[in-house]
């Protein structure tokens, strides 16, 4: 048995016997570093641990994680998402499927706000599906609608994952915020259309339109919606225009959020405070991760093994096409295992060495992984939306995964089109480069 073959095998049941021992997934990535450094190199193993996590966790890009999702913890204990139906609801009766609608785009303009996919299937859910079901819409796709939407809070910037991906991958997160717009309106498109083509074949399952408004009540309905519009615009707006990187622009977002807070009279000492925990036990959770990740890819470049799969990958003549294909299936498959960050920081070591010999490029990859791992948010048995929704119907966890099969396979159309059309992804970043 070749050194390669055992250093693999040791490094990969040391992770799966921590995993299924419940350790957290930072410690663990620190330890199975550990054990691949001090076991398969001569390298001077405490010094290397301490000098990564010194390294790794004082850059300037990650102060623009705990702001983001500050910002999306105030906004979250605010009254949004009541807001939020009110305000589109009455704008969408006239499409077939009418308010199941409402979760999509609700879905859509919520994961401006928090970054989050399980915060926003669970905001969102939590004021729709009561008012779905008075209302008499077929409870599968009113489920599935906000199963399938609730993954677009890891795509629509600002995306806590794309910021993961950004500081792993050594990728401009600012870029990877433009490039998840177009592809984001993709998948608002795509669920939007199915569930259009799905009222259409049956339109008994649609209860009729509400009493129609005016312009004018629309409006009105709406104002509450309009403050919270602009102040994603503004903070993307700036990220855009050059005005601001992503952490001015999340300060920016902070400020935006606390103002709206108390204007809405939803701003407390409790809430304030609520939020502030919440956003530091996330950006806690995520930053040890985020240290174990560095550590493991420091030790994997001293092992060698990345490299030695890299060109095994390429031994096999892989086209970019087939390794894509190959990498699908892998994230699908870890996607029933581990959560998204953890996806990312676990593979990056391995996977990117093989996306860059076959001339990938890491800004497109960046969005790819997004999409994948928003599979993984609705694939069993760890499929977190799965069990946000479960929770909210109380229907059991095979009745929620039946009724958001239609989303995934969507999802997997969307890696497609942006596999056989890289534009789409790419064309925004290029602008503002070449602006």
């Amino acid at each position: 048995m070749s050194a390669e073959v055992i250093l693999a095998t040791t490094v990969l049941g040391t992770l799966f016997l921590l995993l299924a021992s419940g350790v957290w997934v930072g410690v663990t990535l620190v330890v199975v570093g550990f054990v691949a450094l001090f076991f398969f190199t001569p390298a001077p193993t405490g010094s290397l641990l301490a000098t990564t996590i010194w390294d790794s966790s004082w850059g300037w890009a990650l102060t623009a994680l705990p702001l983001f999702i500050w910002m999306g913890e105030i906004l979250f204990r605010s009254r949004l998402s009541e807001d939020m139906f009110k305000g589109l609801a009455p704008w969408l009766g006239w499409l077939p499927g009418r308010l199941l609608h409402v979760n999509i785009l609700g879905c859509g303009v919520m994961a401006a706000v928090s970054g989050s996919s399980s915060v926003t299937c669970a905001t969102i859910g939590r004021m729709s599906m009561p008012e779905l079901r008075k209302r008499g819409y077929h409870e599968g796709m009113a489920i599935g609608t906000l199963a399938g939407s609730g993954t677009l809070g890891l795509l629509i910037p600002p995306s806590i994952m794309m910021i993961v991906y950004g500081i792993t991958a050594q990728v401009s997160i600012g870029r990877l915020f433009i490039a998840g717009f177009l592809p984001g309106f993709m998948m608002i498109g795509l669920f939007m259309a199915y569930t259009a083509g799905w009222a259409l074949l049956n339109p008994t399952k649609v209860p009729p339109a509400d009493m129609r408004m005016t312009f004018g009540e629309k409006i009105w309905n709406a104002r509450r919606l309009i403050p919270v519009i602009l102040l994603i615009v503004t903070v993307l707006g700036s990220i855009y225009g050059g005005v601001a990187t992503p952490t001015e622009a999340a300060v920016m977002g902070v400020v935006g959020a606390l103002v709206l807070a108390a204007v809405t009279g939803s701003l407390s000492w409790e809430t304030f405070k609520d939020s502030l925990l919440g956003a530091v036990r996330t950006s806690c959770m995520i930053g040890l991760i985020l240290v174990g990740a560095a550590f493991v890819t420091m030790a994997m470049a001293f092992t060698g093994l990345p490299a030695t799969m890299a060109n095994w990958v390429n031994g096999l003549g892989l086209t970019p096409y087939g390794l894509i294909l190959l990498l699908t299936l892998l994230y699908i498959v870890l996607g029933c295992f581990l959560d998204g960050v953890s996806m990312i920081v676990l593979t990056a070591p391995v996977v990117l060495p093989m996306v860059t010999a076959q001339q990938i490029d890491p800004l497109w990859f960046g969005i790819y992984i997004v999409l994948v791992v928003e599979m993984a948010q609705i694939t069993p048995p760890v499929g977190f939306n799965l069990y946000v929704l479960q929770s909210l119907t109380g229907r059991d966890i095979w009745t929620v995964t039946k009724s958001t099969a239609p989303f995934f396979a969507l999802l997997c159309v969307g890696v497609l089109l942006i596999t056989l059309f890289p534009d789409i992804v790419t064309i925004l970043p290029r602008q503002m480069t070449n602006g």
